[in-house]
Formats: structure tokens, sequence, C-alpha cells
């Protein structure tokens, strides 16, 4: 049962977020005063993750690419919080390897996770967001404009999740619904298996993104910066 504390309290819902960005950008909602939910395919990690978060977060155990318990979890968040105010879809995975040596299964986890798991999130989030208006953030990346080789699969799921954002700015800017696509450069998580550390101090750390987040949130509602590329101010020198 929703409690009247739970309703007046906004709320959000975020993605691959058992650590780096999707971590770091709950935790700075929660320090905003929102209830959130994080999703993880490891119910282990999204539950370390609540616990670490604090303050009430909902870990739920949610593949992106089941489009059902995308569904049943956006649904639940609703019924946890009278509603659903911002929509961070952070979900994602990389494989990489020339086209003629990627495997058929990796191309469709890439594809599946990045692309079609950000429209079965976002779909299953509209009628909420349309109830009171809202704000829905893809997490993009500048690969989503730069093609390199090997990224055949991750490329063109980050090409997509671009093209997927501007069209939803157009289906939703009249039901009082905002749509940003970050695309950051490099930043300082375990993406692709990689493990943070001081030799990643040059690069964007999850807290940046967390706070242009929280930044753009607080943008006049006239105004939406609907691009947002995010580098590196001093990468090393080649």
């Amino acid at each position: 049962m929703t409690t009247d504390a739970a309703k007046s309290r906004k709320s959000a819902f975020i993605t691959g977020a058992s650590k780096g960005i999707g971590e770091a950008v709950a935790q700075a909602l929660v320090g905003a005063g929102y209830a959130v939910t994080i999703t993880s395919r490891s119910d282990r990690e999204i539950t370390a993750a609540a616990e670490k978060i604090g303050q009430g977060t909902r870990g739920v155990v949610c593949d992106v690419k089941d489009p059902a318990a995308v569904q049943r979890e956006v649904d639940a968040h609703v019924a946890a919080f009278g509603g659903l105010d911002v929509l961070f879809v952070n979900a994602g995975v990389g494989h990489f390897a020339n086209v003629e040596d990627m495997t058929l299964e990796q191309w469709q986890d890439v594809i599946d996770t990045n692309l079609s798991g950000a429209f079965y999130t976002i779909k299953a989030a509209i009628p909420a967001l349309k109830a009171q208006g809202g704000y829905i953030f893809t997490l993009s990346s500048l690969a989503g404009k730069n093609p390199f080789a090997g990224g055949g699969a991750y490329n063109a799921s980050k090409f997509g999740l671009n093209g997927l954002s501007e069209v939803l700015t157009l289906d939703l800017r009249h039901h009082g619904i905002k749509v940003t696509q970050i695309m950051p450069g490099s930043v300082a998580t375990h993406f692709g298996g990689h493990t943070p550390s001081d030799a990643d101090a040059w690069k964007i750390q999850p807290e940046d993104i967390a706070q242009l987040t929280v930044d753009l949130l607080a943008m006049p509602s006239r105004t939406l910066p609907s691009r947002v590329e995010v580098r590196p101010s001093q990468p090393p020198r080649k």
C-alpha cells in the first residue's frame, strides 16, 4: 500500500544501477529527496547497492531484455510511490569485435540490452510519466556519433538510442515530459570488466554524471537541453 509520505516525494526509476553511473545517480537523487528504485540482473549486487544508498531505496532484480519484467517492476514502483517523476535509462553492455568475428549472440545481447531494453523501459514508464509530467534520461555515449573499429554492435546500439531519444522528445513534449540524451566519453566505471583505479583520475567520474542529472532537473521547465555531450577536460596526451 502506498503511504501518504511516499506520495509526497518525487520518485525515480533507474536501470543498471548496482554500481557506476546508475548507482551514483541514485545516490544523488536520494540526496535531493527522491524515492528511488534501482535495478540490476544481479540480486546480490543490487541488494548491496540499495543497502549502501539507504533511505528506503528499492533494489529489484530486472533484466531489461524482458519487457514483461520491466513492466512489472515499473508498475510496482508506481504502486509503492504513487507515481513516477524521473526515468534514468542506464543499463548497457558492450561486446567489441569486427563484424566478421562478432557472434550473433554478442550482437543480440548488445542490441537487446542497449536499444530494445531502453525501448521496453521507456514504453513501460510513459503512462505514469504522462499522468504528472516528468523527465526521461537516456545514457548514451559519444560512441553514438563517433564510430570506431570493432564497435559495430555498440555503435549501432548507441546511434539507435540517440535516434529513439530524439523521437521521444517529439512524441512526448506536449505531455510535459522532457527527454535528454547524455553522451559521455571515457568514464571511470566497471563497464567491460574494467576495475576503476587511481589511473582513471583523468576520466569523467560517475558522480559527475550524477551532478549533471541533478542540474538538468533544476532547469526551468521551458528549457530543454536535449543532447548533452560530456568529455574529460584533460585526457592524456597521445
